[in-house]
């Protein structure tokens, strides 16, 4: 296991996520409501339900609005939502996964197509770039969890795979599969997560310089805007100069 900085491709998302506290809300809402509809609408029944209520929880999302997303699954007038994943690539040859919930292919489709399109990009075909990532679980705990060696003797412990620790955090992972179990594991060890759920991780990198940043940091800004997508992932590397030139 191998302990070091996390990819500096989750440092945009991080500061964002106070100033669209109602976006974010809807979007774990979407989630709760397709978790609930796939399986038992109970947490202790259904594990993908119990890890969107946990992702929720840790959002500061209120019981209220999680009650009434799984309920909203419960209503035979709900919407139906299906999960869609779109690839391509951004600005500087930077492979992109984006994660969508729809209830309108159509539109989600045509959305995703011209984001890409107007920064720089272009949409590509299912597995596109697809095969460039490792899907594997991925759990959050705030840097304030423990020092660096107790969160890595923790995670060996519980079975996963990789920590990786810096000031924004521990980022643990594991293979897809084992992730609940070592989600469970770790709970038991250090208290709940701030998020527990399934990533794209990048196999190789691609690095970009400011220019190229700046394109591609709208284009996965506006894609994240966007109310059908859930989630966005990317391979790009970048210096801390040009990285600290974006954040001016």
């Amino acid at each position: 296991m191998a302990g070091h900085s996390h990819a500096k491709n989750v440092m945009h998302r991080k500061g964002k996520s106070d100033a669209v506290r109602s976006k974010i809300f809807s979007k774990l809402a979407r989630e709760i409501t397709v978790a609930a509809k796939m399986g038992m609408p109970d947490p202790a029944f259904n594990s993908r339900l119990r890890l969107a209520v946990t992702n929720a929880r840790a959002q500061s999302m209120p019981k209220d609005n999680i009650d009434r997303a799984i309920k909203k699954a419960i209503g035979s007038d709900g919407e139906n939502f299906e999960e869609i994943r779109y690839e391509g690539y951004g600005p500087g040859g930077v492979a992109l996964i984006v994660e969508t919930l729809t209830d309108n292919r159509n539109r989600t489709a045509s959305n995703v197509r011209s984001y890409f399109s107007k920064n720089g990009g272009a949409m590509g075909e299912t597995n596109s770039v697809g095969f460039m990532f490792d899907k594997v679980g991925e759990i959050v705990y705030p840097a304030s969890a423990g020092t660096e060696d107790a969160i890595m003797e923790a995670a060996i412990e519980a079975g996963a795979d990789d920590v990786e620790s810096s000031e924004d955090g521990h980022y643990i992972t594991t293979t897809f599969e084992a992730m609940v179990d070592v989600a469970a594991a770790l709970e038991a060890a250090l208290g709940e997560a701030e998020s527990v759920k399934a990533v794209w991780k990048p196999q190789t990198n691609t690095p970009i310089d400011a220019d190229k940043g700046a394109t591609l940091m709208k284009l996965i800004a506006t894609l994240e805007e966007d109310d059908d997508v859930q989630n966005v992932y990317s391979n790009f590397e970048m210096s801390d100069e040009d990285m600290a030139k974006l954040e001016v």
